[in-house]
């Protein structure tokens, strides 16, 4: 069931609950998340990285889409971290129902002037926008921003973004990363910062770099409000573990000899988000 963001965030928002934005990067891992919501009937959304997008093609789009139609899951096609209109354009014309705009490192009068440019574009045609506001960083070389400061989302700022922009999802910055965490790194979300955001704003709130948290501070957080969070690393690396671990027999070549194994462990950390977010179960709402 395609639904765009706004629709299917409303209901987490009146419910209390967050819906999983799996970042996918090739067919396999995507028929992988599928499995799992279906399994745990949660709403879930496909988030896409340009990155991802230039590797796995547009074209792949048109066989999720019909995926997705064929279920009952609510679910998005997301273009995640977009950084340009042309970004946003392509998303839009290859059958993505949402987008994200980042416009995080700019002033926040540019993020805002880009911010509404592509809400002009996109809600013409009812697809919904993401915004941000405020930097979390990254951890490693190849986490979707490689911005490293972390800037806290000013509260006040963020009802002014929302009010010029009239977009429909703010991702804040809270205190999470990009990327795996070393093992030195001890993350620490401002929880107080959330709560004052959205005592003031009625739209969804989005989560990103929500792999590697503790459990139970994205289980406060979701119990304050958030309702999107995206998971990327996470899944990645209980994917491509278990292929290099999997591919020390040499003699293995053939991919549906490989990587069922590596969808079954990544599902199991997909499913272990779906519960922790209190998805599960969900999609009865829809």
């Amino acid at each position: 069931m395609l639904m765009n963001l706004k629709e299917l965030l409303e209901v987490a928002n009146k419910k209390y609950f967050a819906v999983p934005a799996f970042n996918i990067s090739d067919y396999s891992m995507f028929n992988g998340i599928f499995e799992a919501v279906e399994e745990k009937q949660s709403p879930v959304i496909i988030a896409i990285h340009p990155n991802e997008l230039a590797h796995i093609g547009v074209e792949m789009t048109t066989s999720i889409i019909q995926k997705i139609n064929k279920s009952r899951i609510p679910a998005s096609i997301h273009l995640d971290h977009g950084s340009s209109l042309k970004e946003i354009v392509t998303a839009i014309q290859s059958g993505f129902t949402s987008v994200m705009i980042d416009g995080s490192n700019l002033p926040i009068e540019e993020n805002i002037d880009l911010t509404k440019k592509v809400v002009e574009i996109a809600h013409y045609v009812n697809i919904s926008v993401e915004g941000e506001l405020g930097t979390i960083g990254s951890t490693d070389t190849e986490s979707e921003t490689k911005i490293n400061e972390i800037i806290y989302t000013n509260p006040d700022d963020a009802v002014y973004f929302v009010k010029k922009t009239g977009i429909d999802a703010l991702a804040i910055a809270i205190g999470t990363s990009h990327g795996l965490y070393p093992k030195d790194m001890k993350p620490k979300l401002k929880l107080e910062i959330l709560k004052k955001i959205k005592k003031n704003l009625p739209i969804p709130l989005v989560l990103h770099g929500g792999s590697n948290n503790p459990d139970s501070e994205i289980s406060e957080a979701v119990r304050l409000g958030i309702n999107k969070i995206n998971i990327s690393s996470d899944i990645k690396k209980a994917y491509f573990d278990k292929m290099r671990e999997i591919l020390k027999d040499q003699n293995l070549r053939e991919p549906n000899v490989i990587q069922p194994l590596c969808i079954e462990s990544m599902k199991k950390v997909a499913i272990q988000k779906i519960e922790l977010f209190q998805a599960a179960g969900k999609a009865k709402f829809y």
